[in-house]
């Protein structure tokens, strides 16, 4: 039987809901503008309006991802090339085919269903063509936030090649289901279909999708990467790597710089391209100050806010953090108004892995040689901070591999390896960018101030920093520049920041040691050069 028709929406292409398995008994609406989608949202009692008229959601128990309830089918297709532990768990196709149908069910049960037929990836040689079928109008619009939006030509001619059945009021039974809880997000490589259920926070369609580019570039020896990037004025290109609160969306909105996109690239043979048509920022102590045009999108209809908190007057409060510091707002990358249009650019001239470090060790900015850049890349560090978590009461280490393993699907070691190739190939300069402390780390001093970490950042994508005196870090091994214009040249080396200095190389060894231990698990598969730029404890 073919699905039912829609009541209003867009262009349809030739692939009816039924080769989903999908017989909807009630409306389904297809390809619907998000500024129709957003009023049925609010109409429907999914969210309400801020005083600007923006869609503020909100998403439940789950604020976040949720990394224990995600799967991968283990099946031959994937058997040798999907990287299977506690990151790429594994299940069986019985799992998901139950669970499939249970969704199929779910869904063909809905008074209405929610479609869009778009696109990832900005390359059209790279493009994979994708479709979302949801049960709510605000988890459409924000796919139609997110992702690539094709002209009505191109949806009548859409064949879908992954699917992302989406049930978030459907939970499972764990025990009865083979998963871990209500909520579960399974993809299924031979199917070409993802399942998510048990959960509304709207980042786990997005990086599903994501992580499914991750998989299938590499296989065509491009880079999938966890990064924003621009442009500059002579058409040089710069990547930002890091992991959530180290400043990629924030650092990647440069009025100087016009944006390529800010989460999910890939680099290919003619360069840098975006994944998505749109952003997902980090909403926590959002000012007009420090990032003026992510906050402008707060107030443009079209955006989604997630677990924002409005006051009296309807107008957000981003300082409240009262349901989750991981607020959120999705926007079309068309509220940008200083962006690339195709959303491409060159070959990445500069490389910049940005973290924040809470110990107050590493320098705010250093220059890395490309086997200490593969080092730091398959590292992924970061710190989390006291209050950021339950339990946790001082500076954390976390170790991410390539600054998101959360959504790399092969091994580490793939993605540096083609990294590294790139970097070489393009002469590419790496940097890394510490966003967090100095002067003693978390808790004895403030981060550095945003002005700081831009003037470096600057300084390196402009050349400035080619001019300046270095110094060789003793336990790091990078360069450290001595100086910097309209930086204080007082906060350059940590070391220095700290009133007791054995204080400091007590906490610096300790570190290193943490990068060791976390690089214990990548050692056989990596070779000697990027071995030895392993990080040494003072006195070695």
């Amino acid at each position: 039987m073919t699905s039912a028709l829609p009541v209003e929406g867009g262009p349809r292409g030739p692939v009816g809901l039924d080769s989903h398995g999908l017989n909807p008994a009630g409306d389904v609406h297809w390809n619907v503008s998000c500024e129709r989608l957003i009023s049925m949202a609010v109409a429907r009692q999914e969210g309400v309006l801020s005083a600007h008229g923006v869609l503020v959601t909100r998403t439940g128990d789950r604020t976040g991802r949720s990394p224990n309830d995600k799967f991968i089918v283990r099946e031959e297709v994937v058997e040798d090339t999907v990287w299977w532990g506690k990151v790429n768990v594994p299940t069986t196709r019985a799992v998901f085919d139950n669970l499939r149908q249970k969704v199929r069910a779910h869904l063909n049960t809905q008074p209405e269903l929610f479609v869009q037929d778009l696109h990832a990836g900005a390359d059209e040689e790279e493009r994979l063509s994708i479709r979302v079928v949801t049960e709510n109008a605000w988890h459409a619009a924000f796919a139609r936030n997110m992702f690539l939006r094709p002209s009505a030509s191109e949806v009548e001619n859409h064949q879908p090649e992954f699917t992302v059945l989406h049930a978030p009021s459907l939970l499972a039974d764990a025990e009865e289901d083979g998963v871990n809880s209500g909520v579960f997000v399974i993809v299924c490589f031979s199917e070409r279909c993802v399942i998510i259920g048990g959960t509304e926070y709207a980042g786990e369609i997005k990086k599903s999708i994501f992580s499914i580019m991750n998989y299938l570039l590499p296989s065509r020896g491009h880079l999938a990467m966890h990064c924003s990037a621009n442009v500059g004025e002579s058409g040089d290109c710069a990547v930002f790597f890091g992991l959530s609160g180290t400043g990629k969306t924030t650092l990647s909105a440069d009025p100087k710089r016009p944006l390529i996109g800010d989460d999910e690239h890939g680099w290919n043979d003619t360069g840098v391209f975006n994944f998505e048509g749109g952003c997902y920022a980090k909403m926590i102590d959002l000012s007009a100050e420090d990032e003026p045009a992510i906050f402008a999108t707060t107030r443009m209809p079209g955006t989604i806010l997630e677990n924002v908190i409005l006051d009296a007057d309807g107008v957000p409060d981003f300082h409240d953090i009262s349901l989750t510091q991981n607020t959120r707002g999705s926007y079309q990358i068309e509220a940008i108004e200083n962006r690339v249009l195709d959303s491409r650019g060159g070959h990445a001239q500069n490389v910049v892995f940005l973290t924040c470090d809470a110990f107050g060790v590493l320098p705010p900015i250093s220059r890395l040689s490309p086997e200490q850049a593969a080092y730091h890349f398959i590292s992924g560090y970061t710190a989390k901070v006291a209050g950021t978590e339950v339990g946790v009461v001082e500076p954390q280490a976390t170790f991410s591999a390539c600054f998101g393993a959360p959504f790399m699907p092969m091994h580490p070691s793939v993605y540096a390896d083609i990294l590294s190739k790139k970097v070489e190939r393009y002469g590419a300069s790496c940097w890394l960018l510490n966003t967090g402390w100095v002067a003693g780390g978390y808790g004895n001093s403030e981060r550095i101030k945003i002005r700081w970490t831009r003037a470096l950042l600057n300084a390196a994508l402009d050349g400035t920093l080619d001019d300046v005196e270095f110094v060789v870090d003793e336990r790091f091994g990078f360069g450290v520049p001595t100086s910097c214009p309209g930086v204080p040249a007082g906060i350059l080396s940590p070391r220095d920041t700290w009133e007791d200095s054995a204080a400091y190389d007590a906490i610096a060894d300790r570190l290193a040691e943490m990068f060791n231990s976390n690089f214990e698990q990548f050692a056989s598969g990596c070779s000697d050069a990027v071995l030895a730029a392993a990080p040494r404890l003072a006195g070695e």
